[in-house]
């Protein structure tokens, strides 16, 4: 698997490198990738500051240390989200400068907590509004795997500066799939938890009326597993924290969706790597309930509407409270503004009551199946320019995000999490992932069947990760 945070933690906590020298190494690969656009912001001294700060407590409060699951480990933060103190989010935008920074977010009081050392911003489109990281300002994200392809959105700098090894895990947020997206071009673990999960205060700026959600992207299950467990719960937000269920080792029901209709088609090497996933799991005991793609047609539409419609209300609301100059924006960027200014209040109330039918619906489905296998993305990573923003055709741009990944929006409009993970290579060896959904709370039912269909070894990262010892 080449390795991963948990690996580099333990090489830190071990002594067989310093953090100091973890940080070293990351500086020196971000600097030699610099073409491939992952990071839009870097600040050296603040990460150099932040892993002798985690030497010195090595030495001196050696259990305290050893108590943060990822202490030392080299990361970033994603422009979009959070904050994290001292790094200036631009949200891929002309919009805002790069100067001051606010305070830690919870979410990002918790980064630091576990142990992780910060040093810069990874790229994002402007406002998070596609499924390539190209914002006009710049740089252009590019996927380590093929640099001719998008590393995807709108967490895509994220997901290339891991798949690449600058660092071996980085902060990711997710509204239409932004974290299951890039994580899916570039053969890496990308969970959106469950609505509730993770905190998202004490500003809650990146709330979007509960469809958002933060973690991370990974390099394996193992790092997904531990930084879920380690960042979530307690976020004192309007919804109640899930109820996690226990892990049941027994059989289960998994519904497998091997169609995505005629409208937006998902080639055969991916729906085969689907099928493949269900014979393995099938294999292990558990049984496969059929599903047809006429169960999630109406929910994919209405979820397709909400993402829309919220966003733009959204983005019309910053853009007013914050007093930005609408017109150095993207153009569209500046037409999703234009989209909120003029959506009716009755026509937002009834896509929010869609909605929550929509999430109403899968809680039906869940009735008869414990988890659902299916699609991620319909196709290879596009190439570059495939989300092209120089136009203000918001629905064109919205057909084109479905058309790519029919099913991303699904799990934020219903509040349900989502995992995806590669389960193998095309034949240009891009990466052939898969996306499992449960039930509100059950993310360790995921993690479980993730981390069996990653014991299957189909996928091998191909850049190892900086610093990390061989």
């Amino acid at each position: 698997m080449r390795g991963d945070a948990t690996d580099l933690a333990a090489a830190i906590r071990h002594g067989k490198l310093s953090a100091a020298e973890a940080m070293q190494a990351s500086l020196e690969s971000a600097a030699r990738q610099q073409p491939l656009g992952a990071i839009a912001y870097l600040d050296a001294a603040m990460g150099l500051v932040s892993a002798d700060d985690r030497d010195s407590e090595r030495r001196s409060a050696a259990d305290r240390f050893a108590a943060r699951p990822f202490a030392g480990v080299p990361t970033l933060a994603k422009d979009l989200g959070g904050p994290f103190a001292g790094l200036p989010v631009t949200a891929g935008s002309r919009l805002f400068e790069r100067k001051g920074g606010e305070a830690d977010s919870d979410l990002a009081a918790r980064f630091r907590d576990a142990g992780f050392c910060l040093f810069g911003l990874t790229t994002s489109p402007e406002f998070g509004l596609s499924l390539a990281s190209e914002p006009a300002i710049g740089p252009v994200c590019r996927n380590p795997l093929d640099p001719a392809r998008t590393a995807g959105g709108s967490s895509g700098g994220a997901a290339a500066a891991v798949a690449a090894g600058i660092v071996a895990i980085a902060h990711a947020t997710d509204a239409g799939g932004s974290i299951r997206v890039p994580a899916a071009c570039c053969g890496l673990v990308g969970l959106k938890p469950t609505r509730g999960a993770i905190p998202g205060g004490p500003s809650f700026g990146n709330h979007l009326a509960g469809i958002a959600s933060e973690l991370a992207v990974c390099r394996s299950v193992r790092d997904t597993a531990l930084i879920f467990d380690r960042l979530s719960g307690k976020s004192q937000g309007p919804f109640p924290d899930p109820s996690r269920v226990d892990i049941d080792n027994g059989r289960l029901r998994i519904g497998l969706l091997v169609d995505t209709g005629s409208v937006y088609p998902t080639e055969g090497d991916r729906l085969a790597a689907v099928e493949a996933a269900a014979h393995t799991l099938e294999g292990d005991g558990h049984e496969i309930v059929p599903l047809s793609w006429a169960e999630f047609e109406l929910s994919v539409a209405a979820s397709g509407r909400a993402f829309a419609d919220i966003v733009s209300v959204n983005l019309a609301a910053l853009i007013e409270v914050a007093a930005l100059d609408e017109s150095r924006a993207e153009p569209l960027t500046q037409a999703f503004a234009a989209r909120g200014r003029t959506l009716p209040a009755t026509s937002l109330w009834n896509t929010l009551n869609e909605a929550v039918l929509v999430s109403h619906k899968l809680w039906a489905l869940f009735d008869r199946v414990d988890c659902i296998l299916m699609p991620m993305l319909s196709s290879a990573p596009l190439a570059i320019g495939s989300f092209p923003s120089d136009h203000a055709d918001t629905d064109l741009h919205l057909e084109r995000m479905t058309a790519f990944a029919p099913l991303a929006c699904l799990a934020n409009i219903s509040g349900f999490p989502a995992l995806t993970l590669p389960f193998g290579q095309d034949e240009h060896a891009m990466p052939l992932p898969v996306q499992l959904m449960a039930p509100m709370g059950h993310e360790p039912h995921l993690l479980s069947l993730a981390a069996r269909l990653e014991a299957e070894g189909r996928w091998q990262h191909r850049f190892p990760i900086a610093g990390l010892p061989s």
